[in-house]
């Protein structure tokens, strides 16, 4: 005769229904626990007058209602083993195909992010920028490469990407620290707003209430009881770091601590005015204001006069920087919006690359005007540069631009040369200023420079074009009229 075998936990009651037109779950859950016989089971058993083969009986969920609608932020909290994971999987059963969970989101770990999001290249930096991963060396790292932060933020994304109605986290930010967290819950109550979409998160912590905003909030306790609140579904207005954080006026080496976060750290031009965003001492964020160059896609639709007018009348924004840990609270657009009226000029102007995807710019009060194409100059450049046998994809690549420069001939140097005297941009001007305290270089400067130009200075050169090659949306603020 075959014994059988003695289970030692084991649910007795599970039961549940989802009314899909009146938006309302029913739970009932109870389970079952007994003692396995071991020798020292059986020693305490005898000390303490226990039954061995005595079970325990526990109810969770007695006929438990919950009203939860396909855009509602539900924040399940609890202490551990009170019942919250169960019942985020009774949820996902019953929602099916609706739902992601985000712990089945399984990243390619070979491939930089950018390849493993979105349609083309256009949909993934829209869709990474979304949520949070909105800097050009982030786009070409692995999720294995990012820290825990940033990796909550690219499943983010997969979220979006999924088009599902629900998203569901377990342990939700348990592995963040709580200042990362608050961000992180932020971003996703605001994300999931806009898009009209359902979350569901449980956790331990509690102190998420204020970012998350939920409309539903339950509660758990030990055994079946439970609380749960109903509230207004209304995203969060700001973040609540965001409120410990103030403007200050900063100064160059404000912007050298944080451009190690920019993809353009290692040049910045002439600086007119620097601010700061701080929490408390903590250096957040930082936004340069400059002088404008003497010609830029756009502006004459918006603005006209001479060149001395332009330095007088013009500021333009060249660096707006975010740490890391503080992006997708809303603070590049408190950065400009709060600093525009400091600056000293009544017109501001802003050409940027990421203006594209992330138009923080917009939300701070800037008008977009035009999106720029790549210059002619930039493009006749690398057409040169093509002929030469120059991958044009890698022109930003300084290593790979100096190795190809060593290996030209003294003819394809003297036509590599040529071409850039033939074809001048002010930005290329920069680089051959003669005398201090100009902005922006002269002709004859730029001619001789060429000529005399190693190889170092022309990798330096090419690098300048590769940016020039980028499409950039110009934006503009008139703070007279404002």
């Amino acid at each position: 005769m075959t014994r059988r075998r003695r289970e030692y936990f084991r649910i007795t009651k599970f039961a549940r229904h989802y009314d899909k037109q009146t938006n309302k779950f029913t739970f009932n859950i109870a389970y079952e626990t007994a003692t396995e016989p071991t020798p020292r089971t059986l020693d305490v058993a005898e000390a303490f007058g226990l039954g061995i083969d005595q079970q325990q009986k526990f109810v969770i969920y007695d006929n438990t209602e919950l009203k939860i609608s396909p855009i509602d932020i539900v924040y399940i909290t609890g202490d551990s083993g009170s019942g919250k994971s169960v019942l985020l999987k009774a949820i996902k059963q019953d929602l099916g195909e609706e739902a992601i969970d985000m712990a089945d989101i399984q990243p390619n770990p070979d491939k930089p992010i950018v390849d493993t999001v979105g349609k083309n290249l256009n949909e993934a930096l829209e869709l990474l920028s979304k949520a949070g991963l909105n800097d050009a060396f982030l786009f070409v790292r692995r999720f294995c490469e990012l820290s825990d932060g940033q990796k909550y933020r690219y499943k983010i994304a997969k979220l979006i990407e999924s088009g599902r109605q629900w998203w569901i986290a377990d342990e939700f930010c348990s592995i963040l620290d709580r200042d990362t967290a608050k961000i992180v819950a932020f971003n996703l109550q605001k994300i999931a707003r806009q898009l009209g979409k359902a979350v569901v998160v449980a956790t331990t912590h509690t102190d998420l209430s204020e970012d998350l905003n939920p409309s539903v909030h339950i509660h758990k306790r030990f055994g079946k009881e439970i609380s749960v609140g109903y509230y207004a579904n209304k995203p969060t207005k700001e973040c609540s770091l965001a409120r410990e954080m103030h403007i200050e006026e900063g100064i160059f080496a404000d912007y050298k601590a944080l451009s190690v976060f920019h993809y353009r750290s290692t040049h910045c031009p002439p600086p007119r005015k620097i601010f700061t965003l701080k929490r408390g001492a903590e250096l957040c964020g930082v936004i340069v204001y400059s002088y404008p160059p003497p010609t830029a896609y756009g502006r004459n639709k918006i603005w006209k006069g001479n060149f001395n007018k332009l330095q007088k009348e013009i500021s333009i924004i060249s660096r707006v920087i975010v740490h890391p840990k503080y992006r997708t609270i809303g603070l590049g657009v408190k950065l400009v919006r709060e600093t525009l009226p400091l600056v000293g000029t009544p017109y501001v102007e802003m050409i940027a690359v990421m203006a594209k995807y992330n138009p923080f710019a917009e939300k701070a009060g800037m008008q977009k005007i035009a999106e720029q194409k790549p210059s002619k100059e930039a493009q006749r450049i690398s057409e040169v540069l093509g002929w030469l046998g120059f991958n044009l994809q890698l022109l930003g690549s300084s290593n790979y631009v100096r190795e190809k420069l060593g290996n030209l001939s003294t003819e394809q140097w003297a036509v590599l040369k040529g071409t850039f005297i033939k074809n001048i941009h002010p930005r290329l001007l920069k680089e051959f200023e003669a005398r201090q305290n100009r902005a922006y270089g002269r002709k004859a400067d730029y001619v001789r420079g060429i000529q005399k130009a190693d190889l170092l200075k022309m990798a330096k050169l090419i690098k300048v074009v590769s940016v020039l090659l980028e499409s950039k949306v110009y934006l503009f603020k008139n703070l007279v009229n404002s």
